[in-house]
């Protein structure tokens, strides 16, 4: 199994986030979005109201980090991806397919969608040996 297969099934055993952007002074921000992956293009799909900060920094400083994890004690279990990208919002239909197909009910909200396109990524997998990292690049 590649390194992006590996990814991917860890990528698809969860859904949440956590999306680390920044303003225009470089202020970070963290939030918690829920996603969908689409394993064929690489790309995470997630949605946002256009009013909050982290959209308002993506949308003037596109490039973003994040992190999925497994919640552990078990330091054999422990997995953890970061990877960092580019955001932006997206109205492609494939994209709001992938996304209210995994999360039907947002679909009433009428959030603003975003595609993340990963540059590099980074699994984390004790499971194959302690501090045992798998790395993709673009």
């Amino acid at each position: 199994m590649t390194a992006l297969e590996n990814m991917a099934a860890f990528i698809a055993e969860h859904h949440v986030m956590t999306l680390a952007t920044a303003d225009e002074a470089g202020m970070p921000h963290c939030a918690s979005v829920f996603y969908a992956y689409d394993e064929k293009r690489n790309v995470f799909v997630f949605a946002s109201g256009a009013d909050t900060g982290h959209a308002r920094q993506m949308t003037a400083r596109p490039d973003v980090a994040a992190a999925i994890h497994l919640e552990t004690g078990t330091v054999g279990k422990i997995r953890g991806l970061q990877l960092r990208g580019t955001a932006l919002k997206t109205e492609a239909e494939t994209d709001a397919d992938l996304y209210f197909s995994a999360f039907p009910y947002a679909r009433v909200m009428r959030p603003v969608l975003w595609r993340l396109e990963p540059a590099w990524m980074k699994l984390t997998d004790n499971r194959l040996g302690f501090g045992k990292k798998l790395v993709w690049e673009a």
